[in-house]
């Protein structure tokens, strides 16, 4: 299962005509995390990639302004996959990239964005570099993936779970995220705060539909409903009420007892290649250094 798998986690990076990204070099260069960090545990797992980037999409498409500059300005709609795709990369190069490389694909991802910009259909104006929407965006992406490895992979200690979003803050701040969570306490705030401001949208519906009805390539394959469905009930309970994702949308408990095992075997599989290994390499540590700690 072992060769299947490692192709089916670099695919998940590989987005056809996408830049290429060598994340063994430059030798020696530091990425904006440590190797000893809680951010390069976590982030090597594909399962809680896949599950965590769906929780985070729908806690941004809950918000009107940032779900509205989502649907309008991205290819979602045409080619959901090779979207997420391009939310991973960004994703692997911004922890395990070298730092000189994470800073200049931040800078055009940041370019980008100061073209986002409109009025949503309730006629809220939004501007895609609007800081308030920045800071959601990073903490609904560290609550996603955060929650996934939690809850599918293996429990994090509460000092772990405020290490995590602690170390997204220089990502955080270059992205213009300037009041992103730092803490498990901060998020938790963040999204008392953020709630009054969240709305049922049919978008969150059409979004699911199109994540169950665009294939995944892999031995996950036959998980992707209740891969899905897990990443549903990983939203907060009180966000779930507000989209009106009711119980027909959780995973099941032989779903999960299957998920984890999978989740747990991705923790353990090396992938030779792979963006972890490869800033191992370029730390001048072994290969499979993060799957023997």
């Amino acid at each position: 299962m072992k060769a299947p798998f490692a192709s089916a986690a670099k695919a998940l990076f590989a987005i056809p005509g996408g830049p290429a990204v060598d994340f063994a070099r430059p030798v020696g260069e530091p990425a904006l995390a440590a190797p000893d960090s809680v951010s390069w545990r976590v982030f090597k797992n594909p399962v809680a990639l896949f599950v965590g980037g769906i929780t985070a999409v729908l806690l941004e498409l809950a918000e009107p302004r940032v779900r509205t500059g989502v649907w309008a300005h991205s290819s979602f709609r045409a080619d959901p996959l090779t979207r997420l795709k391009r939310t991973g990369l960004a994703a692997m190069v911004t922890v395990y990239g070298a730092r000189s490389v994470a800073e200049t694909m931040i800078a055009g991802i940041g370019r980008q964005h100061a073209r986002v910009g409109g009025v949503t259909p309730g006629g809220e104006p939004y501007q895609a570099l609007d800081v308030a929407l920045l800071d959601w965006v990073q903490a609904t992406a560290s609550f996603g993936f955060l929650t996934a490895y939690h809850a599918l992979v293996r429990p994090l200690s509460p000092a772990d779970r405020d290490r995590f979003y602690a170390e997204a803050a220089p990502a955080a701040r270059l992205y213009g995220a300037l009041g992103a969570p730092r803490s498990e306490a901060e998020w938790e705030a963040q999204l008392a705060a953020m709630l009054p401001r969240l709305e049922r949208s049919p978008i969150v519906l059409e979004f699911l539909d199109l994540m169950r009805g665009t294939p995944i390539a892999g031995p996950l394959s036959g998980l992707q409903r209740p891969l899905i469905r897990a990443a549903v009930g990983l939203v907060p309970p009180e966000v779930r009420d507000v989209l009106a994702l009711g119980p027909d949308w959780l995973p099941r408990p032989l779903e999960l007892r299957l998920i984890r095992a999978a989740a747990r075997w991705a923790d353990r599989a090396a992938i030779p290649g792979a963006p972890p290994w490869e800033a191992c390499v370029r730390m001048g540590l072994p290969g499979d250094w993060l799957y023997r700690r």
